[in-house]
């Protein structure tokens, strides 16, 4: 019995930006009632105990702690202008400590403990008085029970960790707090946070790696790169484990200025936890619908006792099903980080990651019918069970040195290896509407990146300018091996009652082709951030890359070779201006160019590779703080042009066809942090207009026509609460709504409409303290309203009497996730 196709969802592109604006002006409103009074302080560095007595005798506070706790514990003083909580958070950051604050009256206490202590040995000390805005204290964003959804820094931007509102750049920032609240298990999950920003499972329609490969669209121009710390990963990277993620970071548009190959829609970098120097515990197990089970541990603290050496543990096991046939998962993951403080000025850390995934492959496949999915339940796996196994191991190795208070470097070397062994894949490939055609593949793939950097930055003033300045390189090797096999004749099995496993293979495997690649990229870069006064910021820099590649395809059944050799450079700037006219509001504008090297091949006789893309992008757009940072908006318009695009090629798989550019533009729109205490927000919103301006193919691509699996309206709000006081202190509940408009299906000619859609996710938890430990329970509820729908689709393969065929990303029915965590 097939399953019944739904109607096209409903989506209304005004309504999520009236919602975002009207969440901006309550924003603005609660602010100007309710923004804390900040004071004056120059409190200089000592023992805590001094700096909080100097604290108190210049303040209207009270401060309650027990004297033991301050021993042997120094602060940096204070020194500007503070509001009460940013002064105490800038005061203990580091310590271990923390405080309420409750009608003038401060308490101090460890900062494992959430509860009010009964302090022995009490010290009263006078009143105290602040002013002025905390300066960026990483202690404070990486403490594993901030709660914080909004971070003042991130580094993807300038490699310089500037605040946000410093940068003329668009970059967005996802926290811990928000990965816990959506129990995100999966990179793709957490970038629904991102406007402009969409998912795709089969990575570029290439469904040799069925689903083993992840992709993101940013502005319209799918990429499978993404960096972790900097470290830049390619070829199904982005299918990573979160068990170690601190935060997640999101620069939009061209970023080749500071890491080279980068696709000119933006680029993604995960934030590893890093070792702590206060002893921190975490367990927790989820289990949810389709039998999901997937236990995390974290463990951090010192190894000596000067704290010199640290270390941090993150492992996650994990085990499910899907609603997909035969699409199982089995995941083992380590990672392992020691941090050696050799002096003050000098750190050397090393990091290791391993990832053990076994899986059912799932290329998508359904069958097509005068260019509509022809209706079949939205479980069902034509290919039937093809397991496959992804081995990954990552070290990496990273030193720094601060020669001075204004001049520093930093050393980085990573190693990241990839095997996937695919011995066994049925591979469905097209049906006459009354069969589907499938074949057997063997695949194995093996992707080893090597990679160094060296940064120099120096602060450094010449007149009334005040510059942040970097000097540095990087060099890139990529080795991969890709190897094909298969078998003749094709299997079949019944288009409308498949029984697995279909009729059998009768012949033998046999290999088909061996693709060796090596890759070198070569990068030096020079960018100087200057302050001027007025607080306006100008940033400018400039990159060379060099980039070669040699690559062997063999065919040992043809007794033919196809050496190919590419060899590019190319120079790319960037400009940025911004004027941050108050505290809490920044303009800026940018001018960035970029440049990429495909690597896909046209179906020629000399089989040539598509030549190299280039990118240009012009940005503008407002960005606001309120909250003393606690809610962050930014609203930008952004035109961008790519040429050189690669598309699959619909009649000749595994190779390209070119479309010559293709300009994507529009408004977004992001807003998250703090309205009030306890009640946390997040709205995006982004018009994509990502359109075809020039062709190379006569009769496939029209000038004009929308790019490919790009939605033209995409949206969400994401909203929380937690009661504060009262016998339910630590209840939280919240919900929220991701909206897509429809996209136009990749690669069918002519080409047809997928419809948007819109899900409801919802949250409830619980926290309390349990003797030392926080204990909290958690229920997510995804896709609440059941809708069926399919976000993407790559039409592959043409088929005869109106049939044709493709591979499609299926929208996950309604899930339930439930979780319990314990932090000591």
């Amino acid at each position: 019995m097939t399953e019944k196709s739904l109607p096209p969802a409903v989506t209304y592109p005004n309504a999520l930006p009236t919602l975002a604006f009207i969440t901006l002006i309550l924003a603005i409103n609660t602010s100007v009632l309710a923004e804390p009074k900040a004071k004056q302080y120059d409190i200089p560095e000592g023992s805590l105990a001094t700096v909080l007595n100097s604290l108190a005798e210049t303040s209207d506070l009270q401060v309650v702690y027990d004297t033991r706790l301050t021993q042997d514990i120094n602060s940096r003083g204070l020194n500007g202008s503070y509001t009460d909580d940013t002064a105490l958070r800038q005061l203990l950051a580091g310590t271990g400590l923390s405080y309420t604050l409750a009608n003038g009256t401060v308490t101090i206490q460890p900062l494992a403990k959430q509860a009010n202590p009964s302090p022995q040995n009490p010290t009263t000390l006078p009143t105290m008085t602040v002013t002025g805005k905390a300066e960026y204290d990483p202690d404070i964003v990486r403490d594993p029970y901030n709660e914080d959804y909004v971070l003042p820094n991130a580094t993807s931007g300038t490699k310089t960790d500037t605040p946000i509102m410093e940068t003329p750049l668009n970059v967005q920032v996802i926290s811990k707090q928000v990965l816990k609240d959506q129990q995100v298990i999966s990179l793709d999950q957490a970038l629904k946070n991102v406007s402009g920003i969409t998912s795709n499972s089969n990575g570029s329609g290439n469904v040799t790696f069925g689903g083993t490969n992840q992709s993101f669209f940013i502005r319209g121009f799918e990429s499978e790169t993404f960096f972790r710390n900097g470290f830049r990963l390619q070829q199904g990277g982005a299918n990573r484990q979160m068990a170690n993620v601190e935060s997640v970071e999101v620069l939009k548009g061209a970023a080749a200025i500071l890491y080279g190959q980068v696709e000119p829609g933006g680029m993604v970098n995960v934030v590893t936890k890093q070792p702590l120097a206060t002893p921190y515990y975490a367990l927790g197990q989820q289990f949810g619908s389709y039998d999901l089970y997937r236990t995390t541990i974290d463990a951090t603290g010192p190894i000596d006792n000067q704290d010199r050496l640290l270390y941090r543990m993150n492992m996650s096991y994990q085990n499910n099903n899907t609603f997909r046939e035969f699409n199982g998962k089995e995941d083992v993951f380590l990672a392992p980080v020691l941090k050696w403080n050799i002096s003050p000025r000098t750190q050397a850390t090393l990091e290791l990651e391993y990832d053990h995934q076994h899986l059912g492959l799932d290329t998508g496949f359904v069958p097509l019918f005068n260019d509509k999915i022809f209706s079949v339940p939205r479980n069902r796996n034509y290919g039937g069970y093809s397991p496959s196994t992804t081995e990954t191991v990552y070290g990496g190795f990273n030193g720094s040195h601060q020669f001075n208070d204004d001049w520093s470097i930093k050393h980085h070397f990573s190693v990241n290896q990839q095997n996937i062994a695919q011995p066994h894949f049925v591979f469905p490939i097209a049906t006459d509407g009354v069969d589907v055609s499938r074949q057997l593949n063997s695949y194995d793939t093996q992707n080893n990146t090597y990679a160094t950097s060296l940064d120099l930055t120096g602060h450094f003033d010449t007149a009334w300018l005040h510059h942040t300045l970097l000097i540095g390189g990087d060099y890139y090797r990529v080795d991969s091996v890709f190897k094909n096999s298969v078998s003749d004749p094709l299997s079949n099995i019944n288009l409308l009652n498949p029984v697995q496993p279909g009729t059998p293979f009768t012949q033998p495997l046999y290999p088909l082709v061996i693709n060796t690649s090596r890759t070198d990229q070569y990068g030096a870069y020079i960018q100087d951030q200057i302050k001027l006064p007025h607080n306006v910021h100008v940033m400018g820099g400039i990159r060379y890359q060099n980039f070669h590649q040699d690559h062997v395809a063999d065919f040992p059944s043809y007794d033919f070779v196809l050496p190919s050799v590419q060899s590019n450079d190319a120079v790319t700037p960037r400009v940025g201006i911004l004027w941050q006219a108050k505290n809490w509001l920044s303009l800026y504008a940018n001018y960035v160019e970029n440049f990429g090297v495909n690597t896909a091949f046209t179906f020629t006789p000399d089989n040539k590779p598509v030549p190299p893309t280039e990118g240009e992008q012009y940005e503008g757009g407002i960005k606001t703080e309120f909250f003393d940072g606690r809610l962050r908006a930014t609203l930008a318009y952004y035109d961008l042009t790519k040429t050189n695009v690669p598309t699959s090629d619909p009649n000749h798989p595994g190779f390209s066809i070119l479309t010559g550019a293709v300009r994507s533009r529009g408004p977004e729109l992001d807003i998250s942090g703090e309205i009030l205490p306890g009640w946390n927000v997040i709205t995006t919103y982004a018009n994509t207009n990502a359109r075809i301006i020039k062709t190379e193919e006569t009769g496939y691509q029209a000038v004009g026509t929308r790019f490919w699996n790009v939605p033209r309206n995409t949206g969400s709000v994401w909203s929380t609460y937690e009661l504060q006081a009262g016998t339910m202190r630590g209840f939280k509940f919240g919900g929220g709504v991701t909206v897509r408009d429809g996209v136009t299906a990749c690669c069918s000619f002519p080409a047809f409409q997928l419809p948007g859609y819109a899900t409801v996710g919802l949250l409830v938890a619980y926290s309390a303290d349990v003797g030392k430990s926080k204990v909290t329970a958690q229920l997510n509820i995804d896709n609440l309203l059941d809708n069926h729908y399919t976000s993407n689709l790559f039409s592959n393969y043409n088929a005869p009497v109106g049939f044709n065929a493709g591979n499609a990303d299926f929208g996950t029915p309604r899930t339930f996730m439930g979780s319990v965590n314990i932090q000591y």
